[in-house]
């Protein structure tokens, strides 16, 4: 035709496989093909120059599938789809659509066109078993049709089911009963209404009445091919004069067998690039091509309501999911379902449906261990063998039971204990997991670790114990009677010792000048002065005696060495107690020691592959008792001594044989991350049950499920974990506290031994002499009050004067005592008018009154 007819473009090419061969051709003869039909991107008018599609892309109609899923929260969807080269092409797209927004694709079928009813009713039994409740369907009218009929008969047009359709099942509505698909949810392309639409559509109905069966119900694609016409006869128009000739093509040879030979038509490149000009408002919307593709304005969500459909909501590329049409334009992109009317889902409710739900007539399988070396105080399973039916019990259970008020759905379930293939308990959790990915099973409960091995096959729940392998020793108390050197280093000894030495000989200069100068202390002979002063440093600290030392210097030193003293004697109680407290285990793995590990468990590949442990030298045990047996034998006497296991494990040892054991350094946890609960891959169990288990271990009900389960007491003190590195004190850890000791020391000396030193203190010392000499007056004054009404001013000042002149006599006067012991006792008894002066002027006077040099003073100076 392209030959003989001279033919200047081709319109509707139907499917996929006529598309490309024909538009192969018009590239070759440079004709227009023009599609109104098909939809994939593989044929598109980048890939073939000459080929034009009039019809929107699929893109934004699975972007509109992903926007309905994501506003109702469904993250687990079943595609059913027909299996054909459009379908799949679909298909892909649909993944990659959902895969950006992370829903989850649970089951996929392909099914063929020629499909019996047999089998669709196989495909749709299938999914009735799955946990998923939400279908897309993506078919021709006649295959789709019949699904859903099949689909009521099985009762899966009921609550608690949804339903979404494509446009190639929308796009047809009209010419089939829609009452089997009640309650569906389908997109189909927005048909804006318009006077050019009503007065088509009335005149094709009126056809239609008049005698013409063969035209068909208006749809979709009859709009699309009428646009497309008429865009083509506008382009047309624009380049040809009316009633013009069309021109000849080039004639070219033609052989059936080689379609390189073609007429090339002279006006097929100018009709392309008019019609790719082309715009106008037709019967299916605006009519405007990029890149070859028609723009599609917006899709109709719409809900199939008995022999009918209502709209509920529109979705475009730019808004999103909105109410109305006219809100099309607006800047936010909307997900939610709130802006969609009302939609009566099937089963005739309004409730919308949950991505998934548990069939209530279905019974799920949990598998429970029943392995040789399983602690019962976590799992423990026992078959009625009169009923055949398994009872469990245990902490794992205990958790499992108390989640299930928490889901959001009530669960029929039902224990089957695990065996391996010969029927014996000798298989591994492994193993168990194994025959879960299988599906044997539809859930594992008990206390399984989670291992990533072992979540590769499998699904872990969030863990509802510690995680962890520990190493558990014998609790042995060593005595040491140097114990109590151990909790300060060497080195901090000897800085302690040496800052006493130091000290001391500090003070020995200050002192010296002011015992050489007072006649109130005592000295002693310079042997014993060098003495004194050496464990003065130490002796400070146990007698609290006042005027110890003369020199303020003196003073302000043993108040620093005081405090760096207390926290020392501090520090060292702390450290000595906990010493006595918690047992230091100093343990070495020698030739003949043995090691234990649970049987069965994944701690024997630990050892042996990290840990690098002969494997001669473990050794398996199933219970606590067995544990505490060889434990008390020890590895001379054919048991262990030395146990790796998990905490949780481990614990309920500590708790049944408390100060027995004890757990040496922190819990290796690179391997296992606590016990968990199992699930086939995808499950979308595992997120309900992980947010039930959690609210179960940080309530109050887990100290109920411990007490039954391990006894009263638990759990265990955690003084039972031992650290293994724990340094005594060292003198690193205290060189604050000696940089200040060192910094008063030197202080001290500068301003008592060197001559800016000494003003400076000459100078604070007055300055403190006037100030207590001026409150003590002041004090006086208040105290006294009648003394202002005597005399005049001057009077009192005289008077203040002349006593102030007889004091100073009498300090002079003042006689030495005399060396007999009656008379300083009598000295001792009365008060001296110095005494007098001090109680007025302060303590700073009575010192200043008593170094005046006067012979009677000089003699009262003895040695002892």
């Amino acid at each position: 035709m392209l030959k003989n007819e001279e033919v200047h473009g081709v319109l509707g090419p139907q499917w996929s496989k006529e598309a490309t061969f024909v538009a192969e051709l018009g590239a070759r003869a440079q004709v227009p093909v023009i599609s109104f039909t098909g939809k994939s991107r593989a044929l598109s008018h980048s890939n073939s120059t000459y080929f034009v599609r009039t019809t929107p892309d699929d893109i934004y109609q699975v972007k509109s599938l992903a926007a309905i899923c994501q506003g109702f929260d469904w993250q687990e969807v079943i595609v059913l789809y027909e299996d054909t080269e459009y379908g799949n092409i679909f298909f892909s797209k649909l993944y990659k659509a959902f895969q950006e927004i992370n829903i989850h694709l649970s089951y996929i079928s392909a099914i063929s066109t020629s499909a019996e009813d047999v089998d669709l009713t196989k495909e749709l039994n299938k999914t009735m078993k799955m946990y998923t409740k939400v279908f897309l369907v993506h078919m021709n009218i006649a295959l789709g049709h019949r699904l859903f009929v099949l689909a009521r008969n099985a009762g899966m047009m009921s609550e608690g089911y949804a339903w979404l359709m494509t446009d190639s099942l929308s796009n047809f509505l009209t010419s089939v009963d829609t009452s089997p698909m009640e309650g569906v949810l389908g997109l189909r392309p927005h048909v804006p209404q318009s006077k050019n639409l009503e007065n088509f559509t009335a005149k094709w109905k009126r056809n239609a009445f008049f005698g013409k069966p063969a035209i068909m119900e208006l749809n979709m694609y009859g709009l699309w091919a009428y646009d497309t016409v008429w865009a083509l006869a506008l382009a047309i128009e624009r380049i040809l004069p009316l009633n013009s000739d069309l021109p000849k093509s080039r004639q070219g040879e033609l052989n059936i067998s080689d379609i390189s030979n073609l007429r090339v038509s002279q006006l097929g490149r100018r009709i392309l690039t008019e019609l790719l000009r082309t715009k106008f408002t037709g019967l299916s919307g605006e009519f405007h091509l990029v890149d070859g593709q028609l723009q599609p304005s917006a899709f109709e969500i719409f809900n199939v309501t008995g022999t009918g459909d209502r709209t509920v909501g529109y979705w475009t590329p730019d808004r999103g999911i909105s109410k109305n049409v006219s809100s099309i334009g607006e800047s936010t992109y909307s997900t939610s379902r709130n802006e969609l009317r009302a939609i009566m889902g099937p089963g005739d409710t309004l409730v919308p449906p949950k991505a998934w739900g548990i069939p209530a007539t279905r019974t799920l399988s949990a598998g429970v261990p029943h392995i040789k070396g399983g602690f019962p105080e976590f799992v423990n399973v026992q078959t009625d063998k009169s009923t055949n039916q398994s009872h469990a019990t245990g902490f794992s259970i205990a958790i499992f039971r108390a989640s299930l008020p928490l889901l959001p759905f009530k669960l029929n379930y039902e224990f089957l204990p695990y065996e391996d293939d010969n029927r014996t308990q000798n298989g591994s959790y492994y193993d168990m997991l194994v025959k879960l990915q299988d599906q044997e099973y539809d859930f594992v409960v008990g206390d399984v670790t989670i291992l990533a091995t072992r979540a590769k096959i499998v699904d872990f729940t969030f863990p509802y114990t510690e995680s962890g392998i520990v190493m558990v020793l014998k609790n042995k108390r060593s005595i040491n009677m140097w114990i109590f050197l151990k909790p300060l280093r060497w080195d901090l000894w000897l800085t302690i010792v040496i800052a006493c030495i130091i000290i001391g000989i500090v003070l020995r200069i200050l002192e010296y000048e002011e015992t050489t100068d007072t006649n109130t202390i005592t000295l002693r002979q310079p042997r014993e002065q060098h003495g004194l002063f050496f464990w003065f440093p130490i002796a400070i600290l146990a007698f609290s005696e006042r005027n110890t030392v003369a020199n303020i210097w003196s003073s302000f030193l043993l108040v620093v060495w005081i405090f760096v003293a207390y926290i020392l004697m501090q520090s060292y109680t702390a450290k000595l107690s906990a010493i006595f407290t918690v047992d230091q285990l100093h343990f070495g793995f020698s030739d003949g020691c043995y090691i234990g590990y649970q049987s069965g468990s994944f701690v024997k590949d630990y050892l042996i592959n990290d840990l690098k442990f002969n494997e001669s030298k473990l050794k398996d045990y199933t219970t606590i008792e067995a544990y505490h047996n060889a434990m008390t034998l020890g590895s001379e006497k054919g048991g262990i001594d030395v146990i790796y296991g998990e905490l949780p494990y481990m614990k309920l040892l500590m708790h049944k044989y408390p100060s027995q054991y004890k757990i040496r350094g922190q819990p290796n946890k690179t391997y296992g991350s606590g016990f968990g609960f199992a699930f086939p891959k995808g499950s979308p169990l595992v997120i309900h049950f992980s947010r039930a288990i959690l609210n179960v271990t940080q309530s109050t009900t887990m100290t109920m499920i411990e007490p039954d389960n391990f006894g009263a007491g638990y759990p265990s003190n955690q003084d039972s974990v031992i650290n293994p590195d724990n340094p005594n004190l060292k003198a690193y850890n205290f060189g604050g506290l000696f940089i200040i000791l060192g910094s008063s020391t030197i202080i001290a000396l500068f301003f008592s031994k060197t001559s800016v030193g000494r003003n400076i203190t000459s100078m604070v010392s007055k300055y403190g002499r006037k100030c207590s000499t001026f409150l003590f007056r002041a004090k006086d004054h208040e105290s006294n009050p009648t003394n202002q009404a005597k005399g005049s001013p001057s009077e009192a000042v005289n008077e203040s004067q002349n006593n102030t002149n007889i004091s100073n006599k009498n300090v002079e006067a003042v006689p030495s005592p005399e060396p007999s012991t009656d008379q300083g006792e009598a000295n001792e008894s009365e008060p001296t008018n110095t005494d007098v002066i001090a109680s007025g002027l302060g303590e700073i006077q009575l010192s200043e009154s008593r170094n005046v040099e006067t012979p009677a003073a000089a003699t009262g100076i003895h040695m002892v």
